[in-house]
């Protein structure tokens, strides 16, 4: 009997709790009928008050379940699930072969692909690339062999964990990590790798009160001998002509302390360096900032065009040979970011196949393209994209995307939000918890000496010693037509100054 009572008053107990929430239930559904029904904002809700909150929570949902359920290998962006594959596998250092056949469709726009000779070199199918030379002016020139280096990503938009095993990776795979303009943190230091220290339009990390340049301040970061290089951020692919946003709940007070900026309230940086808004600025800047670092010096820009490039060259021949950047990142329209308007990241500048080439065969034709080294960075995360960007020119390829990728960025598109599930652009402690550090800080260095290890693999079926040797005759890119065209056709080699030496002439062409 006291059994049966003990259950009798459980079951009554549970039946009292059931009718309580069902009545709440129902009255929430009542209260939000009535707003619903009587609100004049939004149609759908009005018209179907209740039910049609199961549309922004299915449009909300949507983004998650297509890349698992619903999309195919080949159909997502800003990377497919074949691009994302490729990356956790290489960063994974698993095989990374594939049986039967490709699922990418060879056919095409815009796809490129290899020539490869019909007698190869016997021996090793990857060489290890040969160093080049930045800054031959600068007190400090710095000689860097790897071609595949770390993006610009700030201390802030990502998190100490994330930056932390970034740092220890390129420290081991021998590459640059790019600070971003956030400033330099002390986790990009910790792992002991290359630094390339970004000054941004708000100057974090080097500003004064009123968001000056601050000299010392500059000299200081610079001291470390970690810190190779100086890029002055014009501007980012995803946000020509808009500085960059952190909100305020990523602003800590580390990072508040480490950018010079008020605690927990939104940072948005100018549009563009209030002190540079010419030509003349800008050398005069690149100037000044190497020769009071000792460091070679550059920028990153995103081009609607080369005209500038064109007056920028003229003028440096106006000034001698050493006036000139010792570098340029060139940044496509098709480069990512933590947040930035629909507007400017899909229809404003030009992307990275066609800016690349324009602005090193202008530095061809002028005679500069030895002293003007060229990085590029925008969307290149596989060893096919920075195979092709090279055979385009270019001295150097970042990723950003890639290397986060590589730490476990799922494509959750949350980096705005500050609710990153995998606690790599999130300031959340709870959710930074899931990034281990020594366990990324592999992944990082894998993915950077595989991608390296396959394009040096491409150059060998070229029939090339080492990956800097690919030029356009080495790529095809497929036309609106199915059909390929070399890069050579597309974008032919200008003609170089009456000047150039014979050696010249046969090096660039």
């Amino acid at each position: 009997m006291g059994f049966a009572h003990w259950l009798i008053v459980v079951v009554e107990t549970f039946a009292a709790l059931f009718i309580l929430l069902l009545v709440i239930l129902v009255a929430v559904i009542a209260v939000v009928w009535m707003v619903d029904r009587n609100q004049e904002a939004n149609s759908v809700l009005r018209n179907f008050p209740v039910i049609g909150h199961f549309r922004y929570w299915f449009l909300h949902l949507g983004e998650f379940f297509r890349q698992y359920l619903y999309s195919s290998d080949r159909e997502e962006m800003p990377f497919n699930r074949a691009q994302r594959t490729w990356v956790y596998r290489a960063a994974k250092n698993v095989d990374n072969t594939n049986a039967f056949g490709s699922s990418r469709d060879l056919r095409g726009e815009g796809v490129p692909f290899f020539v490869n000779a019909p007698f190869p070199a016997l021996g090793e199918q990857a060489v290890e690339p040969k160093p080049v030379t930045i800054g031959p002016y600068a007190r400090e020139p710095y000689s860097h062999s790897a071609f595949f280096n770390i993006s610009a990503m700030s201390f802030g938009a990502l998190s100490a964990p994330a930056v932390r095993a970034l740092s220890h990776g390129a420290a081991k795979a021998g590459i640059w990590m790019d600070t971003g303009e956030g400033g330099l943190a002390p986790y990009h230091l910790e792992g002991g790798c290359d630094i390339v220290f970004e000054i941004g339009t708000a100057k974090y990390g080097v500003r004064t009160a009123d968001g000056k340049l601050d000299d010392d301040k500059l000299k200081a970061i610079c001291a470390h001998k970690q810190v190779k290089m100086v890029s002055i951020k014009l501007g980012q692919g995803a946000k020509p002509g808009m500085g960059g946003l952190l909100p305020g709940a990523k602003v800590t007070p580390e990072i508040a302390a480490i950018r010079g900026i008020a605690v927990g309230e939104d940072s948005q940086s100018p549009n563009r360096h209030t002190d540079i808004g010419n030509i003349y600025e800008l050398l005069d800047k690149v100037a000044h900032i190497r020769d009071l670092t000792g460091k070679p010096t550059g920028f990153k820009a995103v081009f609607g065009g080369v005209e500038w490039i064109v007056e920028l060259c003229d003028e440096i021949h106006r000034r001698g040979i050493e006036s000139a950047p010792d570098f340029i990142i060139i940044d496509g329209s098709e480069g990512g970011t933590g947040a930035a308007p629909q507007t400017l990241m899909e229809g404003v500048g030009l992307p990275l196949h066609e800016a690349l080439p324009a602005v090193i065969n202008v530095l061809i034709e002028k005679g500069l393209r030895d002293r003007v080294k060229v990085i590029c960075s925008g969307k290149c995360i596989t060893a096919y994209d920075v195979a092709w960007a090279i055979s385009i020119g270019a001295d150097f390829v970042n990723s950003a995307r890639g290397f986060m990728l590589a730490l476990g960025c799922i494509q959750s598109l949350q980096c705005n939000r500050n609710t990153c599930p995998t606690g790599i652009t999130t300031q959340n402690p709870k959710l930074q918890r899931g990034l281990v550090v020594t366990d990324k800080s592999e992944r990082v260095f894998h993915y950077a000496r595989n991608v390296m290890q396959e394009v040096g693999i491409i150059a060998h079926s070229c029939g090339v010693d080492e990956p800097r040797q690919l030029d356009r005759t080495h790529c095809r890119v497929v036309g609106d037509d199915g059909l390929s065209v070399p890069l050579i056709k597309l974008f032919p080699y200008p003609k170089l100054p009456a000047n150039a030496s014979a050696e010249k002439t046969a090096e660039i062409q």
